[in-house]
């Protein structure tokens, strides 16, 4: 988080801003690091783990901004990288989302947007994904090649995404029933539905150190992450969702308790 916070002031943006962080109830020190450390900046405790659509929309309601930017804490930003984002909302006023391209630590990209989740865009991302984080050749190529090119598209990635705060508030903030994951799927696929765009921006960079958090908690992570994916199927795609409940079981990753 250091890092990210670090990116955020050194040099601070051009544009007006505020910096707020939401500690969802850790363990490691946090509140009292960020008051000691960073002094500039407003923390807000959540007071349990309260799941990452809640815990931003904890946040996004002590701001006030026309502009609202979510930001995983293991980001860096780069200098320009927040004002390339809002001036490609300023000259799209029918997009009310953008997002950059996000890199890894040693700048090879991360497929960060994509189609409307279903079971063929599902598997094809994932295909990408996995073929790319294995780093063969034909799939980071592809993925590389996908995202150096601006684009509308259906979602883009949490990790990094802006969005105008008249459109959040129209469609009621994050749904707060995805705990962890497809929480940004979601919100980009209800601020379509009104007919607003989203946009990829890849002249906007962002490094993203992905697995920290899941590494400190593989097994409530994986949880965590299904239960969101049934979550995201049973509402956008209800007919699918028992199919993927069923596939789930059959793979010994879907608890009895979670009926």
């Amino acid at each position: 988080m250091d890092a990210c916070l670090e990116s955020l002031t050194s040099p601070t943006p051009a544009v007006d801003h505020e910096v707020v962080v939401v500690d969802n109830a850790s363990s490691d020190g946090t509140p009292a690091h960020v008051r000691e450390r960073w002094s500039g900046v407003r923390l807000v405790e959540a007071g349990g783990n309260t799941g990452f659509a809640r815990a931003n929309n904890i946040g996004i309601r002590q701001t006030a901004g026309e502009l609202v930017l979510l930001l995983n804490p293991d980001t860096i930003v780069p200098p320009g990288a927040i004002e390339t984002l809002v001036s490609a909302l300023d000259r799209s006023p029918r997009a009310a989302i953008a997002g950059p391209r996000l890199v890894d630590a040693e700048g090879r990209a991360e497929l960060s947007f994509g189609s409307m989740i279903g079971p063929v865009a599902e598997l094809r991302q994932k295909l990408l994904v996995r073929g790319s984080d294995r780093r063969l050749a034909p799939f980071t190529w592809i993925v590389e090649r996908r995202t150096r090119r601006p684009r509308r598209v259906d979602w883009v990635s949490g990790a990094c995404l802006l969005i105008r705060r008249a459109d959040l508030n129209a469609v009621g903030l994050l749904d707060e029933r995805f705990f962890m994951y497809t929480e940004d799927v979601d919100l980009c696929a209800s601020v379509r539905a009104r007919g607003r765009e989203v946009l990829f921006v890849p002249d906007a960079q962002v490094t993203h150190v992905r697995g920290r958090s899941a590494a400190s908690a593989a097994a409530a992570t994986r949880a965590a992450y299904r239960r969101s994916h049934v979550a995201f199927y049973e509402k956008h795609h209800p007919a699918w969702a028992p199919v993927l409940k069923g596939y789930l079981r059959l793979r010994g990753h879907w608890p009895v308790d979670d009926e």
